[in-house]
């Protein structure tokens, strides 16, 4: 029963040598390498999305709402450069395409021109949600897409409350406008109720002044009836002032009879003016016709070069202008004629006895006689008009004290109607401008705003690539992970390197292909099975078919050689195990499951030199349809570690054509 529980002697041909003791201790911790590498590599990769560089495009123009500047995008993107959620990088439009599409950025997110004006646009006539576009890309890791589209879904909660924060200020800024107007409206309405007190004020002042008016204009009636008897008082006067008119009779015949003198001396001046200007005229026309003629021969000799021609020319001027303003020139005879007619018109008016001004003579002096007879008759009363315009006056001062209170109580009704009119038109354009602040929509409006504000922000989403499952977005790893344990499996059955063709004299290279060779086709037949499978059974439509599977080929041979190499170079036994190793640290340093700024800081630096790093590379952009430069670079490098590791195995095979103790009797066999 003991012996059951004796180590035997499996396990102390461990202990001799150093190579079985590392051996063992690499079994040991071989489970501790898939298990703590893996979970130190992938410990909380949605705590260091913070890494993942995403681009943000800030195209956002702003916007004008309700007479105030709005810059929605820039707040947001503030917001988003602070918040350092993702590792953002704010750049162009072209930037951030080109940087999604080669796997600079993992995603974009855009704030695009309207941005500013769709968040203010709930008080507008068109209310719409501020979108936000975004643009994935599946060739750079399926995951990537999903953290950011889980990302987003935060941001899109996060600036929707902040934007809808922004919405709801603009609606309570409008409702409080309109409230600010109401308010004011309720003061103009205060001020108009004061305007009324004071217009009842100035009314009452304005009847107590019409009463004193009216007590004043009694008096003036009493007065009006002493004005009477005052009129014989006037007569008096009116008899002096007759004797006056009598003696202007006289002189009004005096001056008739002057003017009938007058008029006769007037007539002979007419006549002479009239037979002075027809012996004038004739010579005037002679001296015109004499001006035009010399005009005319200076005219004919200014042609003429010669230099007396052109003196007398001078001369001919001189006396042209002499003759066309001087002695009877064409004026001079004008004011001649208008002398005469002034003199037939003066004679007419004073000696026609029809003229109006010998008619007003006459009726002057008809009107003297009359006046005479008037004044007789208005002197009856004139003194009795003296004694009533005294009263009348007494009465009229009071009549006048009255009116000033009048005036008073007028000027006060006139500041109350003022303040009334005032204040009433504050209160309607208060009113007014109350109501248009409050807005006035219909009923599908009133459900655009109100689902605006709900949900202010949407998110529109594209791809440059897309894997619509989970399988097609991570099938590029799990078919490299496929190849490579496919590869171990075949070298496991074969051997690396074949004892005979070593032992020959082939060269190094053809000794390493004679064991790759046959290893090669049970790859190609794996590849070809496995695309077969994932093909027609598991729905997976490459976007480029013959890519995908030439690729597959590609990698099932680097990795075959990859392998063959470990264990070429190392020994079957410590070989495999290097390659378990290798396997291992290629699974948390490729990519292929979290984006590698999302791993643990070591695999970041091993990821450019890992080789499944372009295994699935090359695979998600023939696989997805996205093709750029890192699909070439993935071929490069595979062709190089394929190469290189043929190489290094026949540099091996080279040493091991000399045959030592330790590889007859090999401390570690598997």
């Amino acid at each position: 029963m003991l012996a059951g529980f004796s180590i035997g002697s499996e396990l102390k041909r461990f202990g001799k040598g150093r190579m079985p003791k590392i051996a063992l201790l690499a079994i040991v911790f071989m489970p501790l390498l898939y298990g703590a590498l893996y979970l130190w590599a992938f410990w909380n990769p949605f705590n260091e999305v913070d890494r993942l560089p995403v681009a943000l495009v800030d195209s956002d123009r702003g916007a004008v709402v309700e007479g105030q500047p709005l810059h929605a995008g820039q707040q947001v993107a503030d917001e988003l450069l602070s918040r350092n959620d993702l590792d953002w990088h704010l750049v162009s439009p072209q930037e951030a395409r080109q940087g999604v599409e080669d796997g600079d950025y993992y995603f974009s997110v855009t704030l695009p021109e309207n941005f500013s004006a769709a968040v203010g646009s709930p008080m507008s006539d068109d209310p719409r949600q501020a979108k936000i576009d975004v643009l994935y890309n599946d060739t750079n890791n399926y995951l990537s897409t999903v953290i950011g589209q889980n990302a987003m879904n935060q941001l899109q909660l996060a600036v929707s409350q902040t934007i809808s924060s922004q919405a709801v200020d603009k609606v309570l800024v409008g409702l409080q406008s309109a409230g600010d107007g109401l308010q004011q409206a309720a003061d103009g309405a205060a001020r108009l109720a004061d305007g009324a007190v004071a217009l009842d004020d100035g009314a009452g002042e304005l009847d107590a002044g019409a009463h004193t008016l009216s007590e004043g204009i009694d008096t003036a009636h009493a007065g009006s009836g002493e004005l009477a008897g005052g009129a014989a008082r006037l007569s008096d006067g009116i008899d002096t002032a007759t004797g006056g008119v009598l003696a202007l009779t006289d002189g009004l015949g005096q001056l008739n009879a002057g003017t009938d003198r007058l008029g006769s001396g007037a007539a002979q001046i007419s006549g002479g003016v009239d037979e002075v200007v027809g012996l004038l005229d004739p010579i005037g026309r002679i001296q015109s016709d004499a001006a035009r003629q010399v005009a005319q021969v200076a005219d004919l000799l200014r042609s003429n070069p010669d230099p007396l021609s052109q003196q007398a020319v001078a001369a001919l001027d001189g006396l042209q202008h002499t003759l066309a303003t001087q002695g009877l020139a064409p004026a001079a005879l004008d004011r001649l004629h208008q002398l005469r007619d002034g003199a037939a018109q003066l004679a007419d008016q004073l000696g026609n006895p029809s003229s109006q001004y010998r008619s007003g003579i006459t009726a002057l002096v008809d009107g003297g006689g009359a006046l005479r007879s008037g004044l007789q008759q208005l002197s009856a009363g004139g003194h009795q008009l003296e004694g009533g315009a005294a009263e009348l006056h007494a009465g009229l001062g009071e009549l006048s004290a009255g009116g000033h209170r009048l005036t008073d109580g007028t000027t006060t009704l006139t500041e109350g109607t003022e303040q009334l009119r005032s204040g009433s038109a504050e209160l309607a354009r208060k009113l007014g401008e109350g109501a248009e602040q409050v807005p006035d929509w219909n009923e599908q409006q009133r459900k655009d705003v109100s689902s605006t504000i709900g949900a202010p922000v949407g998110v529109d989403e594209d791809s440059v690539t897309h894997a619509p499952t989970f399988g097609i977005g991570f099938a590029p790893f799990f078919l490299s992970l496929a190849l490579y344990v496919g590869g171990i499996i075949v070298w496991m059955l074969l051997r690396p390197i074949q004892q005979r063709p070593l032992a020959g004299r082939l060269g190094s290279l053809r000794v390493v292909f004679a064991s790759f060779w046959p290893a090669l086709w049970i790859v190609v037949a794996q590849a070809v099975v496995m695309y077969l499978v994932v093909r027609f059974a598991l729905d997976l439509n490459p976007a480029y078919p013959a890519a995908t599977f030439g690729m597959l080929l590609l990698v099932g041979a680097t990795f075959l050689a990859l392998i063959q190499m470990f264990n070429v170079v190392l020994g079957t036994s410590v070989g495999r195990v290097v390659t378990l190793a290798f396997l291992m640290l290629q699974l948390v340093s490729s990519g292929g499951v979290y984006p590698v700024e999302t791993t643990s800081r070591p695999f970041q630096w091993l990821h450019p030199f890992d080789p499944m790093t372009y295994t699935v590379d090359g695979l998600r952009q023939v696989t997805l349809g996205h093709v750029d430069g890192r699909l070439w670079i993935s071929l490069a490098v595979l062709a190089g570690v394929f190469v290189g590791s043929l190489a290094l195995s026949a540099l091996a095979a080279r040493r091991d054509r000399r045959w030592t103790v330790e590889r007859l009797h090999p401390p570690i066999e598997v």
